[in-house]
């Protein structure tokens, strides 16, 4: 006899009720978890032969997702970092799951109990002044797709924002007069303002003014006039950084992502003394941890505090071999 298909109202009631009525999730997360989804469902047709309709919870059990999280490193070569993604949207589910199926309690405890995998955290990378100005200069602003170029990654150096902030912008976010800033929704749906210096204020007058629309237009607008996709922007930085490459000869070794201008944004502040709760507050983070990268990452910090310390004054001394019977007795 076959199980009841509980698994799909489940899941649908999940995503209509849960994420996106309850938490207001972003329509980036909700793509991010039914990706996870249609991926599971996909191995469960696969393994079990039972059309996504027709599965039942019972059958998607820790060990069956255990493969299932296998298969993704094994065969899609999803990293650590990508697999505990989609383990945290299954988490969340699963978390729902043991409000509204109690009576499957026993199961969910042991697929809650799968645990992350831990990973490397390599320094984050970033880029020095001259290393900004090279890609900056290597833009050639006589056309309007160039002149949009120049601004956005001006922009995005100097304030930090993410990929997803700076392609959500409109017109109606810039405030160019006194105290001059720009208004970004974060993660959490948080608002914040970031202020802007007079050289990312003269370049956005100057964009704005050649910028057609009303205030609900987007400030960085496609060919087609709608929102940049995250695609088109990863593209731009690196046509532009490939560009640069022959003025600043260190771009060549460096893998240079939208993602570094945030970092390299923060690793300025650091630079110029800023606090490190004021660079969270900066960046949208929601604890300081998260801040705590930067410090991480910054030699030049790190070289300061060395040249404030005193090293201990000692002599290298010569090398003498033991002797060879207490060496040989000391290998036994």
């Amino acid at each position: 006899m076959k199980p009841e298909p509980t698994f799909s109202p489940l899941c649908q009631s999940f995503f209509a009720k849960r994420l996106i009525a309850q938490r207001r999730a972003s329509p980036h997360t909700v793509a991010a978890y039914a990706q996870t989804f249609r991926l599971l469902v996909r191995y469960a047709q696969k393994r079990l032969g039972t059309p996504p309709s027709k599965l039942a919870l019972v059958q998607l059990d820790a060990p069956f997702l255990a493969s299932f999280l296998d298969q993704l490193e094994s065969e899609r070569a999803n990293e650590a970092r990508s697999r505990n993604a989609r383990l945290a949207a299954l988490r969340s589910f699963y978390h729902y799951a043991s409000l509204e199926v109690p009576e499957h309690a026993a199961l969910i405890q042991r697929v809650l109990a799968i645990p992350y995998k831990r990973l490397s955290r390599p320094l984050v990378g970033y880029l020095t002044r001259e290393e900004i100005d090279a890609i900056l200069a290597s833009i050639d602003q006589s056309s309007r797709l160039g002149r949009r170029n120049h601004t956005l990654l001006l922009l995005a150096v100097q304030t930090g924002l993410r990929l997803s902030e700076i392609t959500a912008l409109r017109r109606r976010d810039v405030a160019l007069g006194t105290g001059a800033h720009v208004r970004c929704e974060g993660k959490g749906r948080k608002e914040r303002c970031t202020p802007l210096t007079k050289p990312v204020v003269a370049a956005l007058r100057a964009w704005m003014q050649e910028l057609s629309g009303d205030d609900d237009r987007h400030l960085f607008p496609s060919a087609s006039g709608g929102r940049l996709s995250a695609d088109a922007v990863q593209h731009l930085v690196k046509k532009h950084t490939l560009a640069a490459r022959a003025r600043c000869a260190s771009l060549i070794t460096k893998r240079v992502t939208p993602h570094v201008l945030r970092h390299t944004a923060a690793m300025e502040l650091l630079q110029a003394g800023v606090d490190r709760a004021m660079i969270a507050i900066w960046l949208g983070h929601e604890s300081l941890d998260t801040t705590q990268i930067y410090l991480d990452a910054n030699l030049a910090l790190k070289q300061a505090v060395l040249a404030k310390t005193h090293p201990a004054s000692s002599r290298p001394g010569k090398y003498r071999p033991g002797d060879r019977l207490l060496s040989f007795l000391k290998e036994l």
